[in-house]
């Protein structure tokens, strides 16, 4: 989408950045915006005919959501928004057979127990000729990705094939991540795997377009959203990872630019993700993962337990590991016999930054929807690589296909806080 800026007169500015993890709540209906829910002085119009959105500055000491409105007493105006900030869904680091990566005897999210079958996936996947998703692009809309060594930059020596991304907060073409999430999750998805190295990636052959769409410290808008899926669209990303949340009381209506990448994304062919949300809500999801055509991400622990954080609602359409402490259990079998909130969680391993920008580990203190998020983005890789289901599957097939082999946690079949289950990349692949 294309944005322009300019100036209308009188309105006052009310905002701040919207804070992650915000507190439980069942419902998002009648309430106020949380402070700094979208960014101070800007609305976001579209007008009649118009073929993409512009984003209208607002005078200083001007409300957003009196210009907003006067705007669409215009019965020219399609509609006139404030431009919501959307947040990185993760909680910031505090400072068996398979590959021979070191870092791989800590992830339990890919061969444990309650892990995604990743080992027995990577040997189906190369059996059917796309060995760790090999052909596949895979769009990360987050805090950037360390895939070059620049100035002060370096890239992380794990990650292996990009493809050309875009930075939407600086606006150029050096997508570079100052935060660390966008890297980890970019692990998760495609770290080099069996090169003795780090950790390991689900589709490890897959190649990465970085699409900055949050900055450094994890905040992002909803124009910035929609114009990074747009562009991830234009150059041909087969897949979307969306690790980011807008609040809950932001429905459809107050996003309308993201609404609309999302329907263009979907009519042509592209699987999106994004997560459930970090809220332990259980009621509707935030956007985007609210929306009907992505797939919406809940997180489990290493003990087979939705995470205290985790949202719940009818809009999961899967789980899949995130790490950190149990959830307490609710009035079902399976989580009186896996949940117990007492117990130390782990975290989600990965290679990003250690002390620095120019220094890499696997710190532990990541878990969230963000980290449960790209496990199902990589396994939708391997899906569409493997021609599993054909080529070129409709992105309607490959959910159905990953909703369908999931494996059957919480109560017997699709409950609000596992979705359809947790997510089997062996099954799906077999």
């Amino acid at each position: 989408m294309r944005s322009t800026r300019r100036r209308i007169g009188p309105a006052l500015i009310l905002a701040a950045l919207c804070v992650l993890g915000a507190m439980p709540s069942t419902s998002s209906a009648g309430r106020q915006p949380v402070p700094g829910a979208y960014v101070p002085g800007e609305v976001v119009v579209r007008h009649e005919g118009d073929h993409g959105a512009r984003v209208v500055a607002v005078d200083e000491g001007d409300s957003v959501r009196e210009a907003a409105a006067e705007l669409r007493r215009d019965p020219t105006v399609d509609y006139a928004v404030p431009n919501f900030v959307a947040r990185a869904a993760a909680f910031p680091r505090d400072a068996a057979s398979g590959p021979n990566d070191p870092g791989f005897a800590l992830q339990w999210n890919f061969s444990g127990p309650f892990g995604v079958g990743a080992p027995e996936a990577w040997a189906l996947a190369a059996r059917r000729g796309a060995p760790g998703g090999r052909g596949t692009v895979v769009a990360v809309l987050d805090t950037g990705v360390a895939y070059r060594t620049i100035g002060r930059f370096r890239r992380a020596p794990d990650l292996g094939s990009f493809v050309p991304g875009y930075d939407f907060v600086d606006e150029d073409r050096l997508p570079l991540d100052l935060n660390g999430h966008g890297t980890h999750v970019t692990g998760t998805i495609a770290e080099a795997t069996n090169n003795r190295r780090a950790a390991s990636g689900i589709a490890y052959a897959a190649r990465i377009m970085p699409v900055r769409t949050l900055d450094r410290f994890g905040a992002g808008d909803a124009v910035t959203v929609s114009r990074g899926i747009r562009y991830a669209v234009r150059h041909h990303a087969d897949v979307i990872n969306m690790s980011l949340e807008f609040p809950a009381f932001v429905g459809a209506a107050q996003i309308p630019q993201v609404m609309s990448a999302i329907r263009y994304a979907h009519r042509r062919g592209v699987v999106m993700t994004a997560v459930a949300g970090n809220g332990a809500r259980a009621s509707v999801l935030p956007y985007p993962g609210r929306a009907r055509d992505v797939i919406a991400v809940a997180a489990t622990t290493e003990h087979g337990c939705r995470a205290e954080y985790s949202n719940a609602g009818a809009e999961v359409d899967v789980s899949a590991p995130g790490g950190g402490r149990d959830a307490a259990p609710a009035a079902n079998a399976w989580d009186a016999a896996h949940c117990d909130p007492s117990l130390d969680g782990a975290s989600v391993y990965q290679q990003t930054f250690g002390t620095d920008l120019a220094h890499f580990a696997l710190p532990s203190g990541y878990y969230g929807t963000s980290m449960a998020t790209p496990h199902v983005t990589g396994l939708a890789a391997l899906i569409i690589a493997s021609r599993r289901l054909g080529r070129n599957p409709a992105p309607d097939a490959v959910q159905r296909l990953i909703e369908r082999t999931a494996r059957d946690i919480g109560p017997p079949g699709f409950d609000t806080a596992y979705g359809n289950g947790l997510i089997d990349a062996a099954a799906a692949l077999r």
